[in-house]
């Protein structure tokens, strides 16, 4: 797996599956410290740990909506030779799209194209309607790694995107929440089979983080375990059944999925 060289943060916040229930916990050193209640109140860990290694990593969120921005990168516009948009281009992923780390993307029967889309996204804390910019950063919880897979021949067979986007497992989330992170200018990369194909960074976004969470929560409300996704920069790509897709963002860490048969 590939990682920026920032050392580990106390802070990252995983979900995970214990005694085969999902739990929550604090990512520390390769030990998982599970929490005694969900993050989005209080961070209360246990003393006790266990090891990460073998922990089958979920999606880091508690989604009632996964809100989406169609073109937020500057040179992703230049690419597609598009004006920049006045206002966010917003659409939406149902939470059963929404799969973990290491979990497998399925390449559904009759897709002919499936695109992987690196995007920074991040998670709600608390409930918000009609948050200011200013106001903002105290809604959000943290930031992590998304995949906007998308059937890119749906999507241009179709008026609007929701068929093309909205697959189960279509929208991996993680591998876990990074609370201590600045969101303007990072780094943002995706490898197929290791070889690099995406390379941005987020300080070539449209509209920075605080505008879409304002902009966002003026339309809908937004619910503790809600995510944004901001978007995804030039070099999106076909996959193919076998491929492995990495989303990497500095200051995170990698997100790893394969791609299996229907």
């Amino acid at each position: 797996m590939r990682t920026d060289n920032r050392k580990p943060r106390i802070m990252r916040i995983v979900k995970f599956k214990y005694k085969n229930k999902p739990a929550w916990g604090l990512f520390r050193e390769e030990r998982i410290y599970p929490l005694k209640e969900a993050p989005f109140k209080k961070i209360k860990p246990f003393k006790k740990s266990i090891p990460a290694a073998g922990v089958k990593f979920l999606a880091p969120a508690q989604a009632s909506k996964v809100v989406l921005v169609g073109l937020n990168y500057k040179n992703h516009a230049k690419e597609l030779k598009m004006r920049i948009p006045k206002f966010p281009v917003l659409f939406l992923k149902p939470p059963t799209a929404l799969i973990g780390h290491k979990d497998s993307i399925i390449y559904p029967k009759g897709v002919r194209r499936l695109d992987y889309e690196a995007e920074l996204a991040l998670v709600i804390k608390r409930e918000g309607y009609k948050i200011s910019a200013k106001s903002a950063a105290d809604y959000i919880l943290g930031y992590t790694c998304l995949n906007d897979v998308t059937a890119r021949c749906m999507q241009r067979e179709d008026i609007q995107w929701t068929r093309a986007k909205s697959f189960n497992t279509f929208c991996p989330l993680g591998p876990w929440i990074e609370t201590d992170i600045k969101p303007a200018s990072l780094k943002i990369r995706s490898y197929l089979n290791a070889r690099l194909c995406q390379d941005s960074s987020t300080s070539n976004f449209i509209f920075g983080v605080e505008y879409l969470v304002s902009f966002i929560s003026g339309i809908m409300t937004l619910n503790p375990g809600d995510v944004i996704s901001t978007g995804t920069p030039p070099a999106v790509g076909a996959m193919s059944v076998g491929d492995t897709i990495e989303v990497v963002i500095e200051g995170i860490g990698a997100l790893r999925n394969k791609i299996i048969k229907d």
